[in-house]
This record gives C-alpha cells, sequence and structure tokens, in this order.
C-alpha cells in the first residue's frame, strides 16, 4: 500500500527568500557558476566535510588520551636514572664548560649559535650553579653541578619530539595507526634517547625542526582553506619563529630552512600557474611568506647573539679570536686613549693584523735550536713584555745617543729602526739560523738579542714600509700612526720581512704563536700595527686615539665570520667520527663514557634506523618507475591516491635528502649524531610508506602489524639499553649483541657476570689521564692506572668530539711563568 502513497514535496520558499542549497549548505546565494562554487570548495565549503580544525590536525579525545599515554611512556624511557653517571660524559666536557662562562660571564666563542646553550645555562642557573665546575676531562665527578637540571633541558625536549611526530602525520593525512607508529619509533629510538640524555645541542636541534615541520604542515593546510586568516598568519609566523630557533641551535638548521623554502618556492610556482591569482593576490603571497620565513627567523637568531653578547660582557679565552675593536668592548679588555703620533723613543705594543694572534712579544727564555737567543713570540695578552721602544738605526751607532735630547723625528717610510725591548733591554733581531718549527730555508729566525749599554749590530736594523693608512686620517699615509697604519718591516740585510701564522711553538715556548722573517712572506700575514704609543717628548694635549667601538651588527658579522671559518677548519680526524655514507647503514656509533666497567656508547635502534633507511630507497624506487609509467603513456598521477601519498612521501623525502646529501661536501669532521636531523624525516617517510602499504588492509589487520613492528622495536632497545643507560652488562652479551663488526664499542670493558657488579662500593679518586691505544685524545681513569689491553676490534675510549678552540693558540696559550 505504501508504494501507491507518493512523497509530497517540500513547501515553496517566501517569494522574498531565496531557497537554501542543500550541496552547499552556507551559501547565501541559491545559484552560483562552476568557479564560484570551486572558490567556496578552495576556502573548505565542501559538502560532507567536517568543520576544518586549525592546521588540519584532525585529533580525537581518544586520539589525544593516547597520545599523552605514549608521552607518558617517553618520559620515563628519558629520564631513566637521568643522574647516572654522575661525571662528565663525551661533549658535556664543552658545552658544561660553555655554561660556566655564561654565568661568569666569560667571553667564549664556539661554532654553534647559542640558543640550545642558552636554554642549559639558564636550567644551570635557576639551580644554583655558580659556574666554579671545569668540565675539563669526561669521568671527572660532578661536584656541585645541578647536572641532572641541564640534562633535564635536552630530555624535555627529546620528549617533545614524540607527540610532534604524531601530530604531524596526523596533519598529513595519515591515519592515526600510523601516527602512533612514528611516535612509538622515535620513543625507542636508542640513538636518540641516548642523546637526550646529556648535556648537548643535538636534543634540542632535532625539537626544533620536528617543531618547524610541524608549523609547516599546519600551514600548507590552512593555506589549502583560506588564506590569509587569522589561523594562516598564526601558523606562518610560528613557522618562522620555528625556523629562527631551529637555525640558534645548530647551522645544521639550515637545512631545515632549506626544506621550507623549497617547499615555499613550490607553492608560489603554483600560485603563479594559476591563472585566477591575480598579480597584487600573487605579491601578498609573496610577501607574507618573505615576511614571516625570512625576516622574522633572522631578527630571532639575531635576538639570540644580542642575548649572547648582553651576557658575555667580560673578557674571556675566546677574546683572542675577535679583533681589537671586538676586544675593545668586552670588560676587562678595554683601552685608554693613547697618542696618534709615533717617534723615535716611543714605546710602543705591535699586533699582527691577519691571524688575530696577538701583540709581538719576548720574554727572558732562549731557543733550545738554532742560535738559542731569547725567543720572540705572539702573544694574545697584555703584558708589559710587549713593550718596544722605537730607534733610529741611523744614528743609533757605536756611541748610544740619548734619544731623548734629540729633536722629535716621527717615524716615516722608508727609515731605518731598531726595536728594543723595554723589559730585557734586547733588540729585535734575525740571521740566517732556520727558526724552530718553521724549518725551511726562505725562512729566518727572528730573536731578542744584546746586552743593556751594546748597540748592537745591524742584524737589529729592519726597514720600515707603509702599506696602507686609514681614509679618514690622511697623515697615516704618509708616517706612522697608532691604529691607523698597517705597515711592514722588512730585514736590513736579508731582505726578509717580519712575519707570523697560525703555528704554535712548542712548550717551551708556552704554547705561543711563532714569529719567523720570512722571504717569500704572505702580504696579509706579514702586516702589523701600533697599539699603543707612549712619548714623553709628546706635550700632553697632543692628539690621541682608540678603537672605534663596534655596534651590534658589526659584532655579530664579525662572529658569523669566525664562527664559519673555524667550522670549515674542523679537519683533524677522531677516533669514533665517521663519514655520511656510513650513516643510513648504521655502520658505527660514538663512544661517549666508559668507567666503573659500564658504557655509554651511541648507537641507533636498529630495526627503526634501517627501516626508515629501506624506506627511503623504496620511495626512490617507487617515484623512478613512476616517472616511467608516466613517460608511457599511464595515468598514475591523475589517481587522487597516489597524488596524495607522492605528495606526503616526497615533502619528507626531501627533508631527509636536504638534511643528509649537503655533508658528503663537508670535509669537516663528522659523527653519527650529524645525521639524527635526517633520521627524525626517515621515521615518518618509513611511516608514510607504512600508511599507503597497509591502506587497503582492515583495520584490525593494519593494527596488527603495526604492533609487530613495535614489538620488534622495543625488542631491539632493550637489547641495547646498556649502552643507552650505561647499565652494567657482560662480555659475552656484549659480544653477542655486536651484529655488525664496525660496531666498536669495547666488550672489554665490562664484566664476566652480573654477579661481580654487586657490592661495588666506588668511591671516586684523582683522575689520571692515560692515552687512547690510538694516540689521539685520553681517556679519564679513576684510582690507579691500569694496564689496558687492547681489543683489535676497538678502536679506543671516550673522548669528548674535537673543539678547534682549545686547540687554537689564541685563547689556551700559556702565560710566561717570568710574567
Amino acid at each position: 500500500m505504501s508504494a501507491n502513497v507518493r512523497a509530497r514535496r517540500p513547501p515553496s520558499p517566501i517569494p522574498s527568500q531565496p531557497p537554501r542549497s542543500q550541496r552547499f549548505p552556507t551559501l547565501t546565494h541559491s545559484r552560483s557558476d562552476a568557479d564560484e562554487r570551486r572558490t567556496l570548495a578552495s576556502k573548505g565549503y565542501i559538502p560532507g566535510r567536517k568543520p576544518h580544525p586549525s592546521g588540519g590536525v584532525y585529533v580525537t579525545s581518544a586520539e589525544w588520551k593516547l597520545l599523552i599515554l605514549i608521552t607518558l611512556i617517553a618520559v620515563g624511557i628519558r629520564l631513566f636514572r637521568l643522574s647516572q653517571p654522575n661525571s662528565v660524559v663525551f661533549d658535556e666536557v664543552h658545552f658544561g664548560k660553555f655554561a660556566s662562562k655564561y654565568i661568569k660571564s666569560q667571553y667564549f666563542v664556539d661554532v654553534h649559535p647559542p640558543l640550545a646553550k642558552l636554554l642549559i645555562t639558564l636550567a644551570g642557573f635557576v639551580f644554583g650553579y655558580d659556574g666554579n665546575f671545569d668540565f675539563k676531562d669526561i669521568g671527572k665527578v660532578y661536584e656541585r653541578v645541578p647536572y641532572i637540571a641541564m640534562r633535564l633541558v635536552p630530555a624535555i625536549l627529546g620528549v617533545a619530539t614524540v607527540p610532534l611526530s604524531y601530530l604531524t602525520l596526523r596533519a598529513l593525512d595519515c591515519r592515526a595507526t600510523t601516527s602512533v607508529l612514528a611516535a612509538l619509533f622515535i620513543t625507542f629510538e636508542n640513538g636518540l634517547i641516548t642523546q637526550s640524555r646529556h648535556i648537548l645541542l643535538d636534543s634540542p636541534l632535532i625539537f626544533f625542526t620536528a617543531l618547524t615541520v610541524f608549523f609547516w604542515v599546519g600551514f600548507c593546510n590552512e593555506d589549502k582553506q583560506q588564506p590569509f586568516s587569522d589561523h594562516w598568519w598564526l601558523w606562518l609566523t610560528l613557522t618562522g619563529l620555528s625556523l629562527g630557533a631551529v637555525v640558534s641551535c645548530k647551522w645544521v638548521g639550515l637545512f631545515t630552512i632549506a626544506t621550507v623554502g623549497f617547499s615555499t618556492v613550490y607553492q608560489l610556482w603554483l600560485l603563479l600557474g594559476d591563472m585566477r591569482v591575480s598579480a597584487r593576490l600573487f605579491f601578498r603571497h609573496f610577501m607574507a611568506r618573505a615576511l614571516c620565513l625570512i625576516l622574522v627567523p633572522a631578527l630571532f637568531y639575531m635576538f639570540m647573539f644580542w642575548i649572547h653578547f648582553a651576557i658575555l660582557s667580560g673578557s674571556g679565552d675566546g677574546d683572542g679570536f675577535m679583533s681589537s675593536e671586538f676586544q675593545h668592548t668586552l670588560r676587562g679588555r678595554g683601552m685608554a686613549d693613547t697618542y696618534a703620533d709615533v717617534a723615535i723613543g716611543s714605546v710602543v705594543t705591535i699586533r699582527h693584523v691577519n691571524t688575530q694572534g696577538g701583540y709581538l712579544h719576548s720574554h727572558p727564555h732562549n731557543y733550545p735550536t738554532g742560535s738559542q737567543q731569547q725567543q720572540v713570540t705572539l702573544y694574545p695578552h697584555r703584558d708589559s713584555n710587549n713593550d718596544w721602544r722605537i730607534l733610529n738605526a741611523t744614528t743609533d751607532g757605536s756611541e748610544p745617543q740619548d734619544w731623548a735630547t734629540l729633536p722629535l723625528t716621527y717615524v716615516a717610510p722608508g727609515m731605518r729602526i731598531k726595536l728594543r725591548h723595554a723589559a730585557t733591554d734586547k733588540a729585535l733581531h734575525s740571521h740566517d739560523f732556520r727558526p724552530p718549527v718553521s724549518d725551511v730555508d726562505f725562512q729566518n729566525e727572528v730573536s731578542a738579542y744584546g746586552v743593556p749599554g751594546y748597540s748592537g749590530d745591524m742584524n737589529d736594523d729592519w726597514i720600515f714600509e707603509i702599506y696602507e693608512g686609514s681614509k679618514k686620517d690622511p697623515q697615516s699615509k704618509r708616517r706612522l700612526r697608532t691604529l691607523r697604519t698597517h705597515f711592514r718591516l722588512r730585514h736590513a740585510l736579508t731582505g726578509c720581512y717580519l712575519f707570523s701564522h697560525k703555528v704554535k711553538l712548542p712548550d717551551w715556548a708556552y704554547e705561543q704563536q711563532e714569529v719567523t722573517c720570512n722571504k717569500n712572506a704572505v702580504l696579509a700575514n706579514s702586516l702589523w700595527y701600533v697599539e699603543t704609543a707612549d712619548n714623553v717628548l709628546l706635550p700632553p694635549d697632543a692628539a690621541k686615539v682608540n678603537y672605534r667601538r663596534p655596534g651590534f651588527l658589526s659584532k655579530f658579522l664579525e662572529l658569523q665570520q669566525v664562527m664559519w671559518t673555524t667550522n670549515a677548519g674542523l679537519t683533524d680526524r677522531h677516533t669514533f667520527d665517521s663519514r655520511p655514507d656510513a650513516w643510513p647503514r648504521l655502520r658505527r656509533g660514538i663512544n661517549f663514557w666508559v668507567k666503573d666497567h659500564k658504557q655509554i656508547y651511541l648507537l641507533g635502534n636498529p630495526m627503526v634506523w634501517w627501516l626508515s633507511t629501506a624506506a627511503v630507497f623504496s620511495y626512490i624506487v617507487v617515484r623512478g618507475l613512476l616517472i616511467l609509467r608516466a613517460k608511457r603513456g599511464c595515468k598514475d598521477f591523475e589517481n587522487t591516491k597516489v597524488v596524495k601519498y607522492d605528495t606526503l612521501c616526497g615533502f619528507l623525502f626531501l627533508g631527509w635528502s636536504l638534511h643528509y646529501f649537503p655533508f658528503f661536501l663537508m670535509s669537516r669532521q663528522l659523527f653519527l649524531h650529524h645525521y639524527f636531523p635526517a633520521l627524525y624525516f626517515a621515521i615518518l617517510l618509513s611511516c608514510g610508506v607504512f600508511d599507503l602499504v597497509t591502506s587497503t588492509l582492515r583495520p584490525r589487520i593494519r593494527l596488527q602489524i603495526a604492533a609487530v613492528l613495535v614489538i620488534i622495536a622495543i625488542w631491539n632497545f632493550i637489547y641495547l639499553s646498556p649502552l643507552a643507560y650505561g647499565l652494567p652488562w657482560t662480555k659475552a652479551k656484549c659480544q653477542n649483541a655486536r651484529w655488525l663488526k664496525t660496531w666498536d664499542f669495547s666488550c672489554n670493558d665490562f664484566y664476566d657476570s652480573y654477579d661481580q657488579y654487586k657490592g661495588i662500593d666506588y668511591t671516586p679518586q684523582p683522575s689520571q689521564i692515560v692515552p687512547t691505544p690510538h694516540g689521539r685524545g685520553a681517556v679519564v681513569v679513576e684510582g690507579p692506572v691500569p694496564i689496558v689491553s687492547v681489543d683489535p676490534n676497538t678502536l679506543g675510549k671516550a673522548e669528548p668530539g674535537h673543539d678547534v678552540f682549545a686547540e687554537n693558540p689564541h685563547p689556551d696559550v700559556k702565560s710566561d711563568p717570568a710574567v
């Protein structure tokens, strides 16, 4: 009967009110053409779609509860035994020392920007650290140092990376199962765990990398919905701030900037080809991105250095790396005004222009080789042994005249002069002896020679040559002027030039910088200038000069140049360095710490590591096949599923590539932890591949496969956890865990059984330094020095990463005992 009943039509609308479209319920007009419907769809007015959340992150309340649970697991894993070891581990030697210098306001130089170091310092300062621990050696027991609080900073940021990975994949429209898989992979990744448990910079770097990716994905989702909305601006600005933060931790963050930059260029390219986008609208898109993704990160980065300079206001061991003008801004390095004119009889201090090695210097200690006369060096600190009196060699004959009775004579080009060391009354001297280090035919030794009252010989004579003067001081090009004139000193007899270069003298010269007389002198290394001058013949009201006080921008740019130059100079080999081709294979790790028959060794979770590498190569193969099929006329890229996963995996592959391949261009010292930002992208990519492969399976089957993968990852984590936490282990288990011969953790350092670890009451004893079997670095041994039996498969003990500033002659140059 019901089949014969005709359904009633809905009542007609009131003529004054147009009917509301059932297909587009939010429309205010009943009719719209195709272009209007496309415009509405681009803004999110799509039938059947749920309201668009900010950033496109669709997370249910159940997912939030699950994510909180996973985060709590990550907290437990990364904070477990955070207080152990209670001694210095790996590069805590450097970054803990930098925290001490921040707290003491002592200027230092590091190749990394300051943000991560500032965060660690803040934790130490809040918990009462006074900066008096020296962090000198690996294994040195902490005393009155809130090292747990300082380690807590990278640990918390390591924990925060876990939920970020989940939210990022959800924003990329992956399933909840896939996002859980990524979060658990990062939770149980041994390498990330080890790196985040110590006073190191990589955990903050990875956190801000993950944060940047999340914000950028959120912005891309907003850009598809409603450009220039409040949420659109919020996500774009947060991306810019996060870009500034990641590059302020390490310069590796430049690769993250490149990742976002390439994605931005692609977006703008698509907008440029969209005929519906006017030139004015395109310009708005371009300027918005330029403002938030270039200007905002740059200002954030510079602000970090403003804080850096504000804190490090005092003189420290980094002074010698900076220009004299820069040093003049540091407390304790300021210089009083000095006479502008230099004349015969002036007592001067002479500085080297190019190497920043310091002042021309001599002290009452002789060369052990060559002439065995008094040493002449470059010394970076102010000292009375830097004072030299200028005498006129043409009038200073066998019967020395009193220069004070002669008319005031300015030092002019071509003048033949002597330099008499004020403290020892010896003349700057050169002769046909080879230097102690640069033992080559075209270089002669420079020494201080003579006795009081002895006028010297012709080997003390130097010809004064002006190279350039200041544009603001015309007189500086015609005669020697303090701070304004760059000059050379040519030896009168041999024609060689007074010269210095970045070469340290041995311990007998207190590791100061070598000074020679070079017949083939490089111009830049043979230039000098007078920093201070004093002459009793000059009236008190004579013109005086001082260094120009540089502003923030000048100091900022100078420090960037020093960081860049020094970073490129980190070419020395390290016992545990590695090259980029070994990283995806997890070929070897880094020995962080060895003590009390325990060991911390940085090694990744093999299952997570190799699965992510396999995903990267799988993407390359599949993408190549899709390109070949497209060339043959196949319509794969018209399939929405293919387009979705190609976009998702392509972005993650781009991030991996830009964080990995640039390292092949670097000749500097590299370690496994340099791969961690790329590893983060690889893990997300592996989960994206998982999402694609399991997309046709029932949810229960997909969940079961994910559970198997997680169980394998957890088993790998537990199996290798003694190396991550420094737990007791046995030699047998250690040998069984060495799945690759190149995993060079030292199994001989463990006991034969767990029973031997019981009842050990360890009392710290004075540290002793034992050289590593490979001749580079050292390991700290507590108590009596053992006889070391070297395992053929072991490359040596833990040592910190190379710190060029500790080995540079400037900051760590030793003082003279006589001073």
